[in-house]
């Protein structure tokens, strides 16, 4: 998956839902612990120089594992890439359990679409589908009406992704 980096660093001068200097190891060999600040916005985890207003860097918290590595400790896998960790040093075992927390709750956000650029055709079914979930969901959040309701489509699998949404029950 590609995505647009004016978009993304656009994205990271957002409010973040968390933010704080956290020790940080990448996922290669050799990495050592550095001072990074750490910013949840949306569902990605930024990470900057301290001194630095662009990122660093980006994970996307899709289909992440997060770990809890010892009490002021945790690490970010993501499922196609096990082996490949991040891990996080937090200063207190509260602040350690708060990013926990967080990053869970992140992991089920939809990525903002103007953000995302599929290494699909914008044309291709599947980026189609995934703007459709998207926009979907954001609909029914600000409008609490299922927009595909009036088709009669609501309930077909196809636009379904996990359980993000909730289809609204035809008897209210």
């Amino acid at each position: 998956m590609r995505f647009n980096e004016k978009e993304l660093v656009s994205l990271s001068r957002q409010p973040s839902e968390k933010a704080a200097e956290l020790g940080m190891r990448g996922p290669k060999k050799g990495d050592v612990v550095k001072k990074r600040l750490v910013k949840l916005v949306v569902n990605f985890l930024f990470y900057f120089r301290t001194d630095e207003e662009e990122p660093l860097g980006a994970l996307l918290l899709e289909q992440c594992r997060v770990e809890r590595e010892d009490e002021q400790a945790f690490s970010i896998a993501f499922l196609d890439e096990a082996e490949r960790k991040y891990l996080f040093e937090c200063d207190s075992q509260e602040q350690c359990q708060e990013w926990i927390d967080c990053i869970i709750k992140a992991r089920s956000v939809p990525i903002p679409v103007p953000v995302f650029v599929s290494f699909l055709s914008p044309y291709s079914y599947e980026f189609m589908r995934k703007n459709l979930i998207f926009y979907r969901t954001e609909i029914h959040r600000l409008t609490g009406k299922d927009p595909l309701e009036q088709y009669g489509i609501s309930d077909e699998t196809r636009f379904q992704v996990n359980s993000a949404f909730k289809p609204v029950s035809k008897e209210t």
